[in-house]
């Protein structure tokens, strides 16, 4: 049984509205994953353009220097500002959820103090703009799931869960595999981005071209986390459509 409406192409992809018009998936929007973008005059009505005829909507915010526990005071505060501007943009594009990096980069913070920081963030942020979209947190640097899987748990709230991106996990070294990642934090996702890559490098190559073993993956973020959306966030669509769809994951 296919899953074409929990599925979404980022539109990163050189071919995405092709894709998601012929497979009947929707669109992650990265156009403001650049928060200057956010503040240009018509940016918001072209991404309107850029969406038109799509059903589901996800929406990428900003993520380049953003961190809800920086040393720095005044960057907190820009953070702040950016994810409620993200947020004001995502419900005027009637995005379903809003993607926001953890912002955690390893040797800069000790992760105890990044936990304990972000989740004094959330928690207000939260109680502050009861309106926000749901919120997913992404891993990007992490070698394990402890940080991001941390901060959901102690902010406690169903507005902000996790986005578990299976290509970051597998371009750590010494990292977790992917599986594990869904393990141990399945309860919790409730957005994947899904791409490989050689171990090596974040290339956002196809779901079928890296060390990730895609098709156990998926049959385990079934089987553990049903209810997840799923974005391919890869450079070309098409043809992880097709294997998506060969395994019974999209109708066609």
């Amino acid at each position: 049984m296919g899953r074409n409406g929990g599925i979404f192409v980022a539109s990163v992809a050189s071919d995405c509205r092709e894709a998601a018009k012929r497979w009947g998936l929707g669109v992650e929007s990265d156009r403001f994953c650049t928060a200057a973008e956010m503040d240009e005059p018509d940016a918001l009505a072209r991404e309107e353009g850029f969406l038109t005829g799509v059903p589901r909507r996800i929406v990428h915010g900003p993520f380049n220097e953003l961190s809800t526990a920086a040393i720095e005071p005044r960057v907190t505060e820009i953070t702040r500002a950016r994810f409620l501007q993200a947020c004001g943009l995502a419900k005027r594009l009637g995005a379903e959820k809003l993607v926001l990096h953890t912002g955690y980069i390893p040797l800069i913070y000790y992760p105890e103090w990044y936990i304990g920081r972000s989740v004094a963030f959330w928690r207000d942020f939260l109680d502050k703009h009861p309106d926000a979209p749901p919120i997913v947190l992404e891993n990007v640097l992490e070698r394990d799931p402890a940080i991001p899987l941390e901060i959901v748990r102690q902010v406690n709230d169903p507005r902000l869960r996790l986005c578990l991106d299976v290509g970051h996990t597998n371009a750590q070294e010494r990292a977790l595999p992917a599986g594990e990642w869904v393990r141990r934090t399945a309860p919790w996702i409730s957005h994947v981005h899904l791409h490989n890559n050689d171990g090596t490098w974040d290339t956002h190559s196809p779901l079928f071209w890296g060390t990730i073993p895609m098709k156990e993956l998926l049959l385990l973020l079934e089987e553990l986390a049903p209810d997840a959306t799923w974005t391919l966030e890869t450079r070309e669509a098409e043809a992880s459509c097709r294997l998506l769809a060969e395994h019974g994951w999209i109708e066609r």
